[in-house]
């Protein structure tokens, strides 16, 4: 079989990789990588590279466009990973619209690579989308979008790179099912500048530097007295996590950032604690009147205290009292009315 073939048959591997990170430099892990397409390891004499990956399922380099997504906003860059796993819809949008200097490359392009920045000098696939088509949108078309809407509520600062354009051009990106089991698996090496984040695949090397066992863009959920959440994150939360916290009976605190005043409740109902958030997340207040007067997007979400799973709720009612005494959030103090 011909290196090209052997490629082509690697590239369209469906299975997951059994083991730890491959890197396809280490001789060993080569031949795992190998392993993966059922063939044998003797053409791996040389890095693999998404090049030849691209090139063995007959995509033309210099119709890729390679982009490495990092917001710089850091509110959302730090649930990036999730909208790139959760919400597609999300992400779709994100990098649906551009400066004018990707937005001329865009339109020469017929395929997108998309990455997310993993380390430093890496990259994270995400997935290879095909230039559907265009259209123009004037700004206030592109800022009424909802995806845009709810982009902004997460962190996003720009309406688009240039204030004063009047007009964008918005990219229809469709996902291609290309390697997609290797989503938020292939780590590459990023060519180059950190900060030069969308490269042509004809023009530049993108060696493979590992392949993860598992995806990366899912997110582990911490324990139960380290996490804190933001009000506009109870909206992406992970499906990994919704299933946690739809487990978890207990008390929560409510802190609001801008002046220091706190919040206490309890959940005990079908969804426990998930299902009290989501409810913060969809209203921004819960139902409480001094809650209604706040700006839900300087919230802090956090959990005090777990409890039994059956415990009743005339016991969990009676624990979140007396952390409503020992934080004083009750009223004048805190935001608890009663």
């Amino acid at each position: 079989m011909r290196a090209t073939d052997k490629l082509k048959k690697l590239s369209a591997v469906n299975g997951n990789p059994a083991g730890a990170v491959l890197t396809p430099c280490n001789s060993r892990n080569a031949v795992l990588l190998a392993a993966m397409a059922n063939i044998t390891p003797s053409f791996i004499d040389s890095p693999l590279t998404l090049n030849s990956l691209l090139i063995a399922s007959g995509i033309a380099l210099e119709e890729v466009l390679v982009l490495r997504h990092r917001p710089s906003e850091a509110s959302l860059n730090r649930v990036f990973n999730w909208i790139a796993e959760e919400r597609p819809d999300l992400f779709d949008c994100y990098q649906s619209t551009h400066g004018p200097r990707v937005e001329a490359a865009l339109n020469r392009a017929k395929f997108v690579a998309s990455f997310i920045r993993h380390e430093a000098g890496t990259a994270l696939f995400v997935g290879l989308c095909r230039v559907a088509g265009t259209r123009t949108i004037g700004r206030d078309e592109c800022i009424l979008r909802p995806a845009h809407i709810e982009l902004i509520q997460l962190g996003m600062s720009g309406v688009f790179a240039s204030s004063a354009r009047k007009h964008v051009v918005e990219f229809d990106l469709a996902q291609t099912p290309w390697n997609e089991k290797w989503h938020g698996r292939l780590i590459i090496k990023w060519p180059g500048l950190e900060r030069s984040w969308y490269r042509w695949a004809d023009r530049n090397v993108f060696p493979i530097q590992a392949i993860a066992q598992e995806n990366l863009l899912r997110a582990p959920v911490p324990p139960w007295d380290r996490i804190t959440l933001d009000w506009s994150e109870l909206a992406v939360l992970p499906e990994s996590w919704r299933a946690v916290l739809s487990q978890w009976r207990g008390i929560y605190l409510i802190i609001d950032r801008s002046d220091g005043r706190q919040y206490v409740g309890s959940a005990y109902g079908v969804a426990n604690i998930l299902q009290r958030w989501l409810e913060y997340a969809r209203t921004g207040h819960g139902g409480n009147s001094q809650l209604r007067q706040r700006a839900p997007a300087n919230f802090s979400f956090s959990i005090l205290q777990r409890v039994s799973p059956d415990l009743d709720a005339e016991k969990v009612i009676e624990i979140e009292g007396t952390w409503k005494r020992r934080l004083r959030s009750l009223s004048p103090s805190g935001l608890n009315d009663n």
